[in-house]
């Protein structure tokens, strides 16, 4: 028989990677592994498979030389630079792997700034393709495929999915199955010796342990199998998945242990808990007499553990997720309901009763599996990399291919997010309040205002970021926020010394305000039960005082956080009566205070005065009042144009050297970031409640006013030091980098990459 010999095309494969423990990264591996040997040459020598690893930040990775560039799964930037690297280099076909976990940004969405950048043909690899997505999932998928020139699922079902969910052509799609070791079909008591198992029946599953395995579904079945065949092992191979484990210690694992116990199965059950290499495993899977995956969520399209079984010739029960519905189709394995125990239990029994059944199912599976063998799996790849190579060659001919998206562009315009100075102002107590230029100046001690800024802050960057090292922040600043409670007198107290010591003479309803602004915001994020737990606890506790709010400001700072807190407790009685007060409270302050020259709600225009306009344009979005809408957006145009420089069209904010008082003149000096915050913030929130565009134009402007669009032409943002400077005087930057402006600066940033996404 003649040897086929493939054309040699480099390929660049974006993926988690061995020796992070993930399916996808031991897919990667296997894959590219069976590549290499067709194409004559072990794993790492030569360029023509390489790989772009996708790493967690919290785990150092020692990769093989064939791992040619790193990204850090959260680091937006990287995924550019990624780009740039592929661009300039002689890959010729980039394979990307999807799963939305392991990519960083809201839904994996990162992942599209390398996609939009790249000037190569995509094979797009999806692991999971979801039935139910949430619109920004879909979203982002079908903005993926769309920028692939090949879409590449395991298994049929997929197929229907991505057509009927996502709208994606059926010629842009190909099944290519998950691939298998290629395995003799060998009898199952060919290893028994090596595992002193000899004369018993072996059931068993592997892979990653996390709830949704379902194994203690089985671990039940086997506690009525035991009665008829009391020698039965059930053997759980695998460690718990480092993710569970690192977010949930070992939780599942030790229930089940402690359901085997309760059932008296510990000498039918064995865990054997570690990450087991592929000869390991093939002699356990050899071994078994029936193989189990009792998985519980039906919208599984792939799974590399079923995969192994059936190319192994193994008798398997299963339940009915998607993948193993068509797997073990045409009688090559036994389904059963997903949960259904006592199907489970009958299946297994019935497989254990009749080995002419066990061995007409196994030989079935086998020969299913040879075409799942990883050679042939590799090979259809290669194949497929030609077709794309030649397809994306007449595209880019016929000027059918634009890569780069406009909001990339936008994107590219951002600074990286560093949260460098952040760090430094930042210890194990809270945010220091000060800076003398970048140094933190302990003198002055702590705010329960900066504070409450910085885990709005900090919660931002969670959400849009997914980076681990920031929780620890969270927790510190949450922290905070319950040390300030007095619960003697219901008050939030403001200023804290370095040495731990309240310093306040006067209780600041504003930063009870701020306070309750932040607790609603990590109650809606809801990072974690027992996080959310503290925070709702404290919430409820310091809520009753702002029935007694007379400042504007806090009662806008108290019904932003109440908006935010009746979304996670929308039948919170009490709740809901005082967010409808404090907003009748805003309303009328501005309509009594009203006049044809002065849109304001006091006689003095003075500091963070945006959130005045948000809070109400917020609530008028929240409670369908148009009233509370228009005046909210009437009085954020009217503090547009006054801060607005009449000569050159910049922002020109209040300074604090004076304010603006009713039929007085505007102060330009001192102008501080925090009130160009506040005002973008109303304007995001205005452009939700409207749709107009000229409000994402107004956010830019007032944006660019930390850049030098401003009275002095100087940027406020420290592009080396990650801080801001704390404001404008007339001639000169106040050069201190205190938290208050820092914060302003990181909001904004952080609203400018939410919108991008958007």
């Amino acid at each position: 028989m003649a040897v086929k010999i493939f054309k040699r095309l480099p390929v660049a494969f974006i993926s988690t990677y061995p020796p992070r423990e993930c399916g996808i990264a031991t897919f990667t591996r296997n894959l590219t592994n069976a590549i290499f040997k067709l194409y004559g040459n072990p794993l790492g020598e030569g360029k023509d498979v390489q790989i772009v690893a996708l790493s967690d930040e919290r785990e150092e990775y020692h990769y093989g030389k064939e791992v040619l560039f790193e990204i850090r799964s959260y680091n937006r930037g990287d995924y550019r630079k990624a780009a740039d690297f592929l661009n300039l280099s002689d890959v010729d076909i980039v394979c990307i792997q999807h799963e939305f976990g392991i990519f960083g940004g809201d839904d994996g969405s990162f992942i599209l700034s390398l996609a939009e950048n790249l000037k190569k043909p995509i094979a797009l690899v999806l692991h999971t393709v979801l039935s139910e997505p949430w619109e920004n999932q879909r979203k982002t998928l079908i903005q993926l495929c769309s920028l692939s020139t090949k879409i590449i699922v395991l298994a049929n079902k997929a197929v229907d999915m991505l057509k009927d969910v996502y709208g994606i052509p059926e010629e842009k799609i190909k099944v290519i199955p998950h691939g298998a070791p290629d395995v003799p079909f060998l009898d199952p008591s060919y290893y028994r010796d090596d595992f002193q198992m000899g004369g018993r029946e072996v059931m068993m599953t592997f892979g990653l342990i996390g709830p949704g395995k379902g194994i203690e579904v089985a671990i039940k079945a086997m506690g009525e199998v035991v009665k008829e065949f009391p020698e039965a092992i059930y053997l759980i191979v695998g460690e718990t998945h480092p993710v569970i484990k690192r977010e949930r210690g070992e939780e599942y694992r030790i229930s089940l242990k402690r359901l085997v116990n309760k059932l008296n199965l510990e000498k039918n059950i064995i865990f054997h808990n570690r990450f087991v290499t592929l000869e390991e495993l093939i002699k356990y899977l050899v071994m078994a007499d029936i193989y189990v995956t009792p998985y519980l969520s039906k919208e599984q399209i792939s799974s590399g553990t079923l995969s192994y079984a059936v190319a192994c010739g193994k008798a398997t029960v299963s339940t009915d997720y998607w993948y193993a519905e068509e797997l073990l189709s045409d009688e090559r394995g036994i389904i059963v309901p997903i949960g259904d125990e006592k199907a489970l239990t009958e299946a297994i029994l019935k497989l254990l009763r009749d080995e002419q059944l066990r061995d007409q199912i196994r030989k079935r599976a086998y020969q299913y599996g040879r075409s799942m063998t990883w050679k042939e799996v590799a090979s259809s790849y290669i194949n497929l990399f030609e077709n794309i190579q030649e397809e994306f060659r007449i595209r880019i001919k016929a000027g059918l291919i634009q890569r780069k998206a406009e909001d990339a562009v936008k994107v590219q315009e951002l600074p990286e997010v560093n949260l460098d100075h952040l760090r430094r102002l930042s210890d194990s107590t809270g945010i220091l309040q000060h800076a003398t230029f970048f140094i933190p100046n302990k003198n002055h001690g702590y705010t329960t205002d900066d504070n409450a800024r910085a885990l709005i802050v900090a919660l931002k960057y969670w959400t849009l970021f997914k980076e681990y090292s920031v929780l620890s922040l969270i927790d510190t600043y949450l922290s905070f926020l319950l040390f300030a409670y007095d619960s003697g007198n219901g008050k939030v107290k403001n200023f804290l010394s370095y040495d731990r010591k309240w310093q306040d003479d006067e209780i600041s309803e504003d930063s009870h305000g701020r306070f309750l602004w932040a607790l609603g915001k990590i109650i809606t994020v809801n990072l974690d039960e027992s996080i959310t737990g503290c925070a709702t606890q404290l919430f409820q506790q310091a809520l009753g005082t702002a029935y007694s709010f007379k400042s504007p400001r806090a009662w806008a700072f108290t019904v932003l956080a109440l908006i935010d807190y009746l979304k996670m407790f929308p039948g919170d009685v009490n709740a809901r009566n005082l967010k409808s007060k404090l907003g009748e409270k805003l309303l009328n302050s501005f309509k009594d205070n009203w006049s044809d020259d002065w849109l304001w709600c006091e006689n003095i225009v003075s500091y963070e005065n945006g959130r005045l306009p948000q809070a109400l344009i917020a609530l008028g979005l929240d409670a369908a009042s148009e009233e509370m809408k228009e005046c909210g957006l009437k009085t954020l145009n009217w503090l547009l144009k006054l801060q607005t420089d009449s000569e050159k069209g910049h922002l020109s904010l209040i300074g604090n050297n004076g304010w603006l008082k009713r039929e007085g003149k505007k102060a330009n000096f001192d102008q501080q970031p925090v009130e160009s915050a506040a005002l973008i913030d109303a304007c995001y929130e205005a452009y939700k409640a409207t749709g107009e565009k000229d409000f994402l134009e107004k956010i830019k402007w007032c944006y660019n006013w930390f850049l030098g669009d401003n009275d002095i032409n100087e940027t406020l943002y420290n592009f080396k030091t990650g801080g801001c400077r704390d404001g404008i005087h007339s001639s000169r930057l106040n050069h201190n980098e205190g938290a208050e402006s820092l914060l302003s600066w990181l909001s904004v940033l952080l609203l400018m990459y939410e919108i991008s996404e958007k």
